[in-house]
């Protein structure tokens, strides 16, 4: 039983990845019941992607920080995401959209869970540039050149993961109410601006 509900959950998950409009729409407009357990699974995958990629950006400074990194990137996200996902619901309802506050909730769902697995895929790249940034000649590029090419790596990863969750997101919706087309991205924004200031909060990126 354990087993054939496991299956059924990443077998959702799975989908939910490879085709985020249709796994929305299954339980928009077919009202397909999702259990708990898939909400769960898809919140998972969200929290294991920013988890896994946090710890790598406190590699250098002991398992303490590495632990605390990737918890910070989680809360930083988790809140980014949470705080102003109710305006989004609120103003869509507002301009005519007629989506379920449970459907705006799978949107955000499965648009995080595909964030989470990209940064599990650029886990190597983070990886990489902080061994071997450290490795650089300091009189060729300066003693703080290590720590600044990391945090350009850090911020590239972030940019490209946060423009790739914008383009899932504004499909989803799209799919979702075709006549009110990709504008509740603009949510994003929010997203965005409320991230960079969690990730100040927290010392993500720590001065030279």
């Amino acid at each position: 039983m354990w087993r054939e509900l496991l299956r059924e959950n990443v077998s959702h998950v799975g989908s939910a990845l490879r085709e985020p409009e249709a796994f929305a729409l299954r339980w928009h407009r077919e009202q397909q019941p999702y259990a708990i357990a898939v909400w769960i699974a898809l919140a998972g995958t969200a929290i294991f992607g920013t988890l896994t990629y946090g710890m790598t950006m406190g590699i250098h400074s002991g398992l303490p920080t590495i632990l605390a990194k990737g918890v910070e990137l989680t809360i930083a996200a988790g809140l980014a995401w949470a705080i102003p996902l109710p305006a989004l619901y609120i103003l869509n309802s507002l301009t005519g959209s007629r989506l379920r506050a449970s459907t705006t909730l799978m949107a955000a769902l499965v648009t995080t869970s595909w964030g989470g697995l990209a940064l599990v895929a650029s886990i190597p790249i983070n990886w990489f540039f902080s061994i071997a940034a450290p490795s650089l000649p300091v009189d060729l590029l300066g003693t703080n050149a290590a720590h600044w090419i990391v945090r350009l790596v850090n911020l590239l990863v972030f940019l490209g993961v946060g423009v790739s969750m914008v383009d899932v997101f504004g499909r989803v919706m799209k799919a979702l109410e075709p006549e009110m087309g990709r504008y509740p991205t603009w949510f994003l924004i929010l997203v965005g601006a409320i991230g960079a200031q969690l990730a100040f909060l927290f010392n993500l990126f720590p001065p030279a």
